[in-house]
């Protein structure tokens, strides 16, 4: 029996090492985890945070935006165009006259130099304004060609990205109001998973630079007040998973364990004979 352990002994040493390199691979999915203060943060890892993010206290959390969204590159547009300060748009609206529109199924798109091109004025640069900003800039362009012109800008691609909780379940979800709430975000979604931790969600949002994450509870009714909160396009809304060691765990080993159970069955038979 020495003998054939000896003779073995590698065969099991590989399946052992197989085993505990399966272990490693225990919630590796899981993302943007935050140290804990209790633990030293090396320097490298404190650079990165005062160069691209900053945890921030859930008692500082916004409910309402601090600004109006900001047109970026990317973000396509559409935008309807009326003469006589919007007379026609009136007009049509009471059943006299005709509304009188100009692109208004059309998608405009903020080029990554920071133009768009548009009909009649040509090349456009709205790049950092925000809505208004962007339609009296447009209402002075068009003011050349058309009489009074009454214009209105619609960003149609401003959206979310939510993570549920669980692999497989990501969802980008578009913004059809300006005041869409995290409640509503989530539910849109399909809400937060089995494996989804309530009380562990991060918001993070882009501001000034930098993506701030700010801690959210919604495990118990105090969590009601960031229910309402209003998210912005491009936010990222992060619920963390529960762990799940043991599922984890038997989950990666179950396949090593099936391939021990075969190889002890074989080393049975032979030892036998």
């Amino acid at each position: 029996m020495k003998k054939f352990c000896s003779k073995y002994y590698k065969y099991f040493s590989i399946i052992a090492l197989l085993l505990i390199t399966a272990s490693c691979g225990i919630n590796s999915s899981l993302m943007l985890k935050v140290p804990k203060e209790s633990e030293p943060k090396p320097d490298s890892l404190k650079t990165i945070q005062e160069k691209y993010y900053k945890l921030y206290d859930k008692d500082s959390i916004p409910l309402l935006p601090r600004e109006d969204y900001r047109i970026a590159i990317d973000d396509k547009f559409t935008f309807t165009l009326s003469t006589n300060d919007g007379k026609n748009i009136l007009e049509g609206l009471a059943g006299v006259g005709q509304v009188t529109t100009g692109g208004a199924q059309t998608e405009y798109l903020i080029r990554s130099d920071g133009f768009t091109v548009l009909p009649v004025v040509g090349e456009v640069q709205i790049i950092g304004f925000t809505v208004k900003q962007a339609e009296d800039t447009l209402k002075k362009m068009f003011s050349k060609h058309y009489l009074n012109p009454f214009l209105q800008i619609k960003i149609t691609n401003q959206r979310v990205i939510v993570l549920p909780g669980d692999g497989g379940q990501a969802e980008v979800v578009y913004l059809k109001n300006n005041n869409t709430t995290l409640m509503e975000i989530i539910a849109s979604a399909g809400g937060i998973s089995s494996r989804g931790r309530a009380n562990r969600i991060k918001l993070i949002r882009f501001i000034d630079g930098k993506r701030i994450i700010f801690p959210i509870d919604l495990s118990s009714v105090n969590g009601l007040i960031y229910a309402d909160l209003y998210v912005q396009a491009n936010d990222y809304i992060y619920v963390e998973p529960n762990p799940n060691i043991a599922t984890e765990l038997l989950k990666q080993t179950a396949p090593i364990v099936g391939i021990l159970s075969g190889v002890a069955v074989i080393f049975t038979i032979i030892n036998r004979f």
